[in-house]
């Protein structure tokens, strides 16, 4: 069974954010669209509901996450190439996003050599969005068990 996935995002102005997202190139799904809410595609399987923070509280009773002080989640999409990583993290620092840095990352890059290739930017909500690209062949004959932490 293939399942969809709809990932929501509190966000402080819906007009703002939409227009952040278009200019990384992003579409949205007008059907669900309004003065509160943008429906962000990734691709036909996923979608993030970006909405208005009234909004998202009609959807729980919790308090939400100050994204400057924790983190609620950490997005992942992937890029077609390298180039591809640097252009849409790039794209979103000029379009006022900020570069972020992974945990235990001494640089906003991450260089995995010929199988990966990671960088981060916060978005006009602080919430984090990595990029990455992967050869998954590389990545499969390359010895990645280094990179993960031991069991105890």
């Amino acid at each position: 069974m293939s399942r969809m996935l709809f990932v929501n995002l509190a966000v402080e102005n819906i007009t703002a954010t939409r227009a952040f997202f278009d200019k990384l190139g992003f579409t949205f799904d007008e059907s669900f669209c309004d003065e509160n809410a943008a429906c962000l595609k990734i691709n036909d399987q996923t979608y993030v509901m970006l909405l208005e923070k009234q909004m998202f509280r009609m959807f729980t009773n919790d308090d939400i996450c100050d994204t400057t002080k924790a983190r609620e989640v950490l997005m992942c999409v992937s890029a077609d190439s390298r180039e591809g990583v640097d252009a849409l993290v790039d794209g979103a620092i000029a379009a006022g996003g900020t570069e972020w840095v992974t945990t235990g990352a001494e640089k906003a890059k991450e260089d995995m050599g010929d199988y990966a290739y990671q960088r981060a930017f916060r978005d006009l909500d602080n919430h984090v969005w990595e990029v990455m690209w992967m050869d998954m062949t590389a990545a499969q004959q390359a010895d990645v068990t280094e990179a993960a932490p031991a069991e105890a």
